[in-house]
C-alpha cells in the first residue's frame, strides 16, 4: 500500500537563512535538501523540517548547535561524544527497561534508521549488544569519517 511521494522542487526556495540549492539524499525514508546557509555554511535538512520552519539556520544561531556535522542524517560530533539523552534512565544510550515485559531493550540509531538490537533478561546482556553495534556502526563511522577528512579519531 506504499505510495511514492514526489519530491518537491525547492530549488532556490528560501527557509529562514536557508536557501534549498539542490535535492540531497533521503535521511530515513525522508526526503531532503542540501541547502546554504547565509553564513556561508551548507547542510542537509530534511524538506518538512524546512516547510514547516523547523530548521530555518545550518545552526549558525544556536551556538550550541554550530559546527556540527552531518552525513547522510548522522551528526559526526554526537557519535564521537558518546552522549547519554537527558531522559535517558539506564544511564547507557539505547537500553531501557520494559516494564511490561519485564525485560531489558537494546537499540541504535544510525542514519536515520532505528535498529532493535533485542531484548535481555540481564542489565549487562544488554549493554553488552548495545556497545558491540556502537562498535559496528558508530566506531566504524566516526573513524571513516576522521579518515576521508584528514582528521584524527578524536577529532
Amino acid at each position: 500500500m506504499g505510495h511514492s511521494r514526489q519530491r518537491l522542487d525547492l530549488t532556490g526556495q528560501r527557509f529562514g537563512m536557508l536557501t534549498a540549492v539542490r535535492p540531497a539524499e533521503n535521511i530515513g525514508d525522508r526526503t531532503a535538501w542540501l541547502c546554504r546557509c547565509d553564513c556561508g555554511n551548507e547542510t542537509v535538512v530534511k524538506t518538512y523540517h524546512l516547510r514547516c520552519g523547523r530548521s530555518t539556520s545550518c545552526g549558525c544561531k544556536n551556538p550550541g548547535f554550530k559546527g556540527l556535522t552531518y552525513v547522510d542524517g548522522t551528526c559526526v560530533e554526537m557519535l564521537r561524544a558518546k552522549t547519554v539523552r537527558k531522559n535517558n534512565t539506564s544511564g547507557v544510550p539505547g537500553v531501557d527497561w520494559r516494564t511490561d515485559k519485564q525485560l531489558w531493550r537494546a537499540m541504535i540509531c544510525f542514519k536515520g534508521k532505528r535498529y532493535y538490537l533485542g531484548s535481555y533478561g540481564r542489565f549487562e546482556d544488554a549493554v553488552r549488544a548495545r556497545k558491540r553495534a556502537e562498535e559496528e556502526l558508530h566506531d566504524k563511522f566516526v573513524r571513516e569519517f576522521a579518515e576521508t577528512a584528514g582528521l584524527t579519531a578524536s577529532g
